[in-house]
């Protein structure tokens, strides 16, 4: 193993890991609102950034394959994710459509530190396409690397999970100013409850 070798394994692990988790998910609405509220951010980042680097390890170590050869695990988080996923989308229906979004501060009143702790967990680990993703994926993508130069590949696709959600959950703030207004509430909750929605759906129908 060389220093370049291992630059560049690290190097595409951060690539490969950013392409995978920049997207517009579940995980990420949630940790969006909560950056905008300021809700329990610190607890929020480090639970979604600690999950990714427990799964990416996971696959790194070769895990992917055990997933890959028991689907049923899959298809028990499939439909408890899309139950959780459409109950969560009806209550920020709720809270885009209820007496709470005609208030400007609506939005800093954030649930107990438990409360939050445990969804952040639930948007997680209930989440099929995570498994795919982090375990499935970029285990074999990693399978393709050399014993030393896999682990700088998996330690770059952590260090783009710790970025991309502290960057997300902290620079969220930066968009307090245009949540004064309420109106601006409901359309955040509203997009969060239809990208909800549509993935809990697509759990259901086997996407």
């Amino acid at each position: 193993m060389s220093v370049s070798s291992a630059a560049l394994a690290a190097a595409s692990g951060l690539g490969f890991g950013l392409s995978l988790i920049v997207a517009i998910g579940a995980q990420n609405t949630f940790v969006l609102r909560q950056g905008i509220s300021g809700g329990h951010v610190h607890a929020v980042v480090a639970v979604c950034a600690v999950s990714d680097v427990v799964l990416i390890a996971a696959g790194v170590a070769g895990f992917g394959v055990l997933v890959e050869s028991a689907p049923a695990v899959l298809v028990v988080a499939r439909y408890a994710g899309a139950v959780f996923l459409i109950g969560y989308a009806v209550l920020a229906v709720r809270r885009a459509f209820g007496a709470a979004a005609l208030r400007a501060e609506a939005g800093r009143a954030g649930a107990a530190l438990g409360a939050t702790v445990a969804t952040t967990l639930a948007l997680t680990w209930l989440n099929p396409h995570v498994y795919l993703d982090a375990v499935v994926l970029l285990g074999s993508f990693a399978s393709t690397y050399a014993s030393p130069d896999r682990w700088f590949l998996g330690a770059g696709a952590m260090l783009a999970s710790v970025l991309w959600f502290t960057a997300l959950g902290f620079g969220a703030r930066l968009l307090g100013p245009l949540f004064t207004r309420p109106l601006a509430w409901r359309v955040l909750d509203s997009l969060i409850a239809a990208v909800l929605l549509g993935l809990g759906v697509g759990l259901l129908c086997g996407g």
